[in-house]
C-alpha cells in the first residue's frame, strides 16, 4: 500500500523532502502558494533523480506521485507524515500548525524543518502539542541522511513511528531528547561561521583560504569520522585521555573569539573519555586507522572523479607525475615494435570485494582506462573528441588469471591486433612484476559523435594506429588472444 506524505512549503528544503519521499515510493501532496512552486520542485526532482538512485546497489521502488494542492487541509488529508518547511517566523509556523491539525489525522507525524526553534516554542497554542516535533534536515535533503529529531513533550508512539519512517527513507534520525536553540549540528556550524567571519574581518585569511582549510583538511576527516572519533585516533594508542591531556589546556589559550568554555577538570576528561570508549572502544586504534583510511580513500577518489576539492589536487598531481614519463608520451615518442605501457598504478582500497581481491568490474575499469590512455597516445584525446570523433567499444573479453589485492602495483601493456579504417582491436596484458594477472581483449569502432554511426578517424589517428598495428604484427602471438567462453 502506497504511503502519503504532505509537504507544507515547497522551497529548497521542502522540495528536497518531496524528492526523498517520492523516490522512495511515497505519494506526496504539496501546498505552497508560490506560483513558481511547481517549476522549482520539478527542477529539484530532476537533480534528485540524477543522483539519489546511484547511492544504492538495489533499485529504488517505483516513484510515487506528486500532487499540488490548493489548501493545507487538502494537502494533509490522508498523510502519515506532514513536513512543515515554511519561513522561519514563529507566528507563521503557529498559524500553519493550527491549519494542519484542524485537518490531519491525530496519529500523523508532524515534523518541522526549523533550524532554530525549539519544539516547545513550536507547540505553543497547538491543539495537540505532543504531535509536533522538530525534524531538521540538511541540504540537499534527498542525499544527506542526517535528521535532527528533537522531541520535547512529544508522544512516545509518534516518536518511534518517526524514527522508523525516517530510517526506511535511508536517513539517520539523530534523536535529541533535550531541546536547545539551533539543536546540535547548526551550533557547530555557527561556531565555525562566527570564527570565519572574524578571520576575514581581521585580514587573517580570505574566504577561499578558509574554505581550503576545511575542504583539504579537517572537513574530510569529519565527513567520515566526526569530531570525537577523529580526536580519539589523534590520541594514538593512549586513546582519548592522552589527546585531551595534550590539547585540553589549549582551550584556555586566546586563540578564538569563542572563549566561553567549560572548566577543564578531571571529571570532564573522564566523562568524555568514557563516552568515547563506549562509542568506539570495541575497535583497536589500528582498526580505527584502517577504517579511517578506507573512508578517506573512497571519498577522495569520489572527489577525484568530479575534479573537485581534494580530488582536483590529486588530478593535478597525476598530470605533473606523467610529465617526462612514458605515460605522458604520444605515438611519435614510442617505438612501433614494442608493447605500449598504458597503465602503471596501485590498486586502491575501494577496488576490492568481499573475497579480498579486486572485484570484476574494476578489471574492466582498469582495461578501459588503458584503452583511454592508448586513444590519447594515438591522438584521440579530449580536444579531438570535442571536435566530434571518438571510439566506441563494441566487444570485450576479459580473462582473470590470478588474484589482485589492494596495494598491488599493476602494469598494463597494450598491443594493437588490428588497426585500419574504422576498426581498432586491442589486447591488454595486466601484470604485477612478472606475474600475469589478467588479459583484456577489446574491439572498438570509430564513430561520429554527431551521427552516432561508424566513420573513418582523422588521418593522423589512422596513421598512428596503423604504425603500431604493423609494428606489433611481428611480435609473438600472446596466449589467450581470440579466446571466447565455450564448452567442450
Amino acid at each position: 500500500m502506497t504511503k502519503t506524505a504532505a509537504i507544507i512549503g515547497g522551497g529548497v528544503i521542502g522540495g528536497g523532502w518531496a524528492a526523498r519521499f517520492v523516490l522512495n515510493g511515497w505519494d506526496v501532496q504539496i501546498f505552497d502558494p508560490d506560483p513558481q512552486a511547481e517549476r522549482k520542485i520539478a527542477e529539484v526532482m530532476d537533480n534528485a533523480r540524477r543522483s539519489l538512485p546511484g547511492l544504492t546497489d538495489v533499485a529504488l521502488p517505483p516513484e510515487g506521485t506528486i500532487t499540488f494542492c490548493a489548501t493545507i487541509a487538502e494537502a494533509v488529508t490522508g498523510a502519515a507524515w506532514i513536513q512543515e518547511s515554511v519561513p522561519e517566523r514563529i507566528e507563521i509556523k503557529h498559524t500553519t500548525f493550527a491549519e494542519i491539525q484542524a485537518a490531519c489525522a491525530a496519529d500523523a507525524v508532524i515534523g518541522s524543518s526549523t533550524s532554530g526553534f525549539k519544539p516547545s516554542e513550536l507547540q505553543q497554542g497547538a491543539a495537540r502539542p505532543e504531535q509536533i516535533m522538530v525534524a531538521h534536515p540538511f541540504n540537499p535533503v534527498y542525499l544527506l541522511p542526517l535528521i535532527e529529531l528533537v522531541t520535547t513533550n512529544a508522544d512516545a508512539t509518534l516518536v518511534e513511528t518517526a524514527k522508523k519512517l525516517l530510517t526506511s527513507l535511508g536517513m539517520h534520525p539523530l534523536h535529541l531528547k533535550k531541546e536547545i536553540d539551533a539543536h546540535v549540528a547548526d551550533r557547530f556550524l555557527e561556531a565555525v561561521w562566527r570564527e570565519a567571519l572574524w578571520l576575514v574581518k581581521d585580514g587573517i585569511a580570505t574566504t577561499e583560504e578558509i574554505d581550503d582549510a576545511i575542504r583539504y583538511g579537517f572537513g574530510i576527516r569529519w565527513a567520515q569520522m566526526g569530531l570525537f572519533e577523529t580526536y580519539r585516533v589523534a590520541g594514538g594508542e593512549a586513546g582519548m585521555k592522552h589527546f585531551m591531556a595534550q590539547f585540553g589546556p589549549c582551550l584556555t589559550a586566546p586563540w578564538t573569539k569563542l572563549m566561553d568554555v567549560p572548566d577543564f577538570t578531571e571529571e570532564l576528561v573522564d566523562l568524555i573519555a568514557g563516552q568515547s570508549d563506549a562509542q568506539s572502544g570495541h575497535h583497536s586504534i589500528r582498526e580505527l586507522e584502517r577504517i579511517r583510511d578506507n573512508n578517506l580513500v573512497t571519498m577522495m577518489r569520489g572527489l577525484k572523479a568530479q575534479d573537485w576539492g581534494a580530488g582536483a589536487l590529486l588530478n593535478a598531481q597525476e598530470a605533473q607525475m606523467r610529465k617526462g614519463t612514458v605515460h605522458g608520451a604520444v605515438a611519435a615518442d614510442l617505438p612501433a615494435d614494442a608493447l605500449v605501457e598504458t597503465a602503471h598504478r596501485t590498486v586502491p582500497l575501494d577496488w576490492t570485494d568481499y573475497n579480498g581481491h579486486m572485484t570484476e568490474s574494476r578489471y574492466l575499469q582498469a582495461f578501459a582506462d588503458a584503452t583511454d590512455r592508448f586513444m590519447q597516445i594515438i591522438g584521440c584525446d579530449a580536444e579531438y573528441i570535442k571536435s566530434g570523433g571518438s571510439y566506441f567499444t563494441a566487444e570485450t573479453h576479459i580473462r582473470h588469471l590470478d588474484e589482485v589485492h589492494a596495494g598491488a602495483t599493476i602494469t598494463i601493456r597494450t598491443r594493437v591486433v588490428m588497426g585500419a579504417g574504422k576498426k581498432m582491436h586491442l589486447f591488454h596484458e595486466m601484470q604485477e612484476g612478472e606475474r600475469m594477472l589478467a588479459t583484456g581483449e577489446h574491439f572498438l569502432l570509430h564513430v561520429s559523435l554527431k551521427t552516432r554511426k561508424p566513420t573513418p578517424p582523422a588521418a593522423h589517428i589512422e596513421e598512428a594506429l596503423t604504425r603500431f598495428a604493423t609494428g606489433h604484427a611481428g611480435l609473438p602471438v600472446p596466449k589467450g588472444i581470440g579466446r571466447a567462453i565455450g564448452t567442450k
